[in-house]
């Protein structure tokens, strides 16, 4: 639409079903350019992308085109049809329903993809629950901890 300007920067938090440590640092950065040309594609502009075995953290500027939930299923539908067909994982792969959405300035972006970009070192100190939890409350998001990711079973 014409004379439509817009700043939006997301950054999504999402897990493997069940938050199984599925994501293999063998085909991790094969997987992060699969989401990220997903991303592109719907014309959003990937800033990072990172995780660990059983969660993943994207940061990009949203295009106001699309709705977050259009873009997320996208996301979650391709790469886990992307993963299965590829047969990195034994069985059919899926992510947990739901995810986290969390919205900031252009400002906290250096602090927002040092975080991101630090997972690996991040989680040897603190597990996904409780930084996901750290991030619903840093954000004043009231939550209900039986919709939260919990731990695996």
């Amino acid at each position: 639409m014409a004379n439509t300007y817009s700043q939006v920067h997301l950054q999504f938090i999402f897990a493997p079903k069940f938050r199984a440590a599925l994501i293999n640092q063998e085909w991790e950065n094969d997987l992060f350019k699969y989401i990220t040309g997903t991303v592109q594609k719907n014309k959003h502009k990937m800033i990072c992308i990172n995780g660990v075995e059983d969660h993943l953290h994207i940061l990009l500027g949203f295009h106001t085109t699309q709705s977050i939930s259009d873009l997320m299923q996208d996301v979650k539908s391709s790469s886990s049809q992307w993963i299965t067909e590829n047969k990195l994982v034994k069985s059919k792969f899926s992510w947990q329903e739901g995810y986290g959405v969390f919205s900031y300035s252009k400002s906290q972006l250096p602090a927002v993809t040092r975080y991101i970009m630090n997972q690996k070192e991040h989680h040897k100190k603190r597990t996904f629950l409780d930084e996901y939890k750290q991030i619903l409350k840093q954000t004043g998001i009231d939550y209900d901890d039986r919709f939260v990711f919990h731990e695996p079973k």
